[in-house]
């Protein structure tokens, strides 16, 4: 398989690249080790709206020891008492869900209507946790020759997590209501592009009542994370990002023997089979295609389609895509708004030109806006040679690829013909083809007649290069927890 390159993949590599330098060359940078710039950029004019000064060193030991002493005291409070703070951030999340939504699209680009849905779905898995933590963490009793013997789930302590800028809120709740709830503390390296974002989160959980110290923003640059992993104050780390941050953080995070959970890429199959309702799986596909300006890790972004329905989709779909309307973000009836940076619009472009000239049709669009802003034009491709080096790569964009296949086998086999396996979605009415799909997939989710998403009630997570571990549901919850197996005396025999 071919090497991978996206957009995002190339612009958090510019962000790692610092993570393995030699202490020597670190040291020769002082406290200017953090080597990103932090502003706040309007894509949708490319005005820089704010800059932010890195953390010092110094100011980052002092934020890495308040985390380590805060954990003490919080790990002992009770659930009651987490769900009640956790329970008044949700709260202000849905107060205040226009003004949250304004600061993610003045940061990102995201169409107005989907940041405020986005907050309201943080204060989704704020309750979730809320009132589920309590379930998840209970002490499982096990019978076994003991008196008494069980499982018992303990927090770890401090835990780093590295966010990406497409879900600037949405991605941090998800990690941090479960690992609050579960009693540890949460420290926060965002985005370089998302920092107001990111210190409006410390803010919210601030106002909320949890202790000084149980979840803080670190405004720093990659050069800082190789430090803080290896600190022994940080007991584990989760990142959401692309493929070469995930294999940074775990290299380095394992050789400290820490636990990880990686949410990276994904390059998600959208397969339509005849007996599928057509007009409904075409409208999905379009939304699955552009949500959040196509910048989404579980976007659809391969549309198989079988070779008798596949001109109806076709045309169908191309119709829609030419009819959304791109503008600008702050505006209730834009579509589509621009891309997160311009390098992002560049890369994406040059993906298209790859695609054409490998073979592929050019349906519609292909290219950048003229205009102020990263915007791109809704763009299809087909007849992708399913050997191409982009036919398996992740794109970060309003950009779809469509394939045509003669049979479900087939479907499959260009479906796992990526080196990712996040997200799956397939469309068939035959119980039959749906038990195939729910077996021969390879994703950490398979979504039948509907549109991938993440749900707090559901686990969350990839396989092969998409990563490891789960968010969400129950299973999150215990990723950063000590399972702790309690064994309590033998039993002793009955004398009668």
């Amino acid at each position: 398989m071919p090497r991978v390159r996206t957009s995002r993949a190339k612009a958090q590599r510019r962000e790692v690249k610092t993570f393995g330098l030699p202490l020597r060359l670190r040291a020769l940078a002082g406290n200017n080790q953090f080597i990103m710039s932090i502003a706040s950029i309007n894509p949708a004019t490319g005005e820089t709206l704010k800059t932010f000064t890195a953390l010092s060193a110094a100011q980052l030991e002092e934020k890495l020891q308040i985390a380590a002493d805060t954990f003490q005291p919080y790990r002992h409070t009770s659930f009651a008492d987490r769900a009640r703070l956790m329970s008044h951030a949700a709260e202000i999340l849905e107060t205040e869900k226009h003004e949250f939504g304004k600061l993610m699209t003045m940061e990102m680009g995201k169409p107005i209507k989907a940041a405020i849905a986005e907050a309201e779905k943080c204060a989704w898995v704020c309750r979730y946790y809320a009132e589920t933590a309590a379930q998840h963490l209970a002490d499982q009793v096990v019978e076994t020759s003991a008196q008494k013997s069980y499982v018992h789930f303990q927090p770890l302590g401090p835990v780093l997590a590295i966010m990406p800028w497409n879900f600037p809120f949405w991605q941090v709740f998800r990690f941090a209501a479960p690992a609050l709830m579960a009693g540890n503390i949460g420290l926060l390296k965002h985005a370089s592009n998302v920092p107001q974002c990111a210190l409006a989160i410390e803010e919210i959980f601030t106002r909320a009542g949890f202790p000084r110290g149980a979840f803080q923003t670190l405004l720093i640059g990659a050069g800082a994370v190789e430090g803080i992993l290896n600190d022994d104050r940080v007991k584990a780390a989760t990142l959401t990002g692309s493929e070469p941050a995930g294999r940074s953080v775990a290299s380095i995070a394992g050789r400290q023997i820490k636990k990880t959970v990686l949410e990276l890429g994904g390059s998600d199959p959208f397969i339509v089979m005849p007996s599928a309702n057509i007009d409904e799986a075409v409208s999905t596909a379009v939304k699955a295609r552009t949500i959040n300006n196509g910048q989404s890790c579980i976007a659809a972004k391969r549309f198989i389609v079988a070779e008798e329905i596949y001109k109806d989709f076709e045309r169908k779909f191309v119709e829609q895509m030419r009819a959304l309307k791109v503008g600008d973000p702050m505006e209730e009836s834009t579509e589509i708004g621009p891309l997160a940076t311009p390098q992002i619009a560049n890369d994406l472009e040059e993906q298209v030109q790859r695609a054409v000239a490998s073979g592929a049709r050019l349906l519609t669009g292909g290219k950048k806006i003229d205009r102020a802003g990263n915007f791109f034009e809704p763009t299809v491709v087909a007849n992708i040679d399913v050997n191409a080096p982009v036919s398996g790569e992740e794109i970060f964009g309003p950009v779809a690829m469509l394939f045509c296949v003669r049979s479900i086998d087939e479907a499959i086999g260009i479906a796992n013909a990526t080196p990712f396996g996040l997200g799956s979605s397939a469309w068939t009415n035959d119980p039959d083809e749906q038990k195939i799909f729910i077996e021969g997939l390879e994703a950490g989710s398979v979504f039948i007649n509907g549109m991938v998403a993440s749900d707090p009630r559901l686990p969350f997570g990839g396989v092969k290069n998409s990563g490891y571990g789960r968010e969400l549901a129950d299973f999150g919850i215990r990723e950063f927890v000590n399972i702790k197996t309690v064994w309590i005396g033998a039993k002793r025999e009955r004398r009668d």
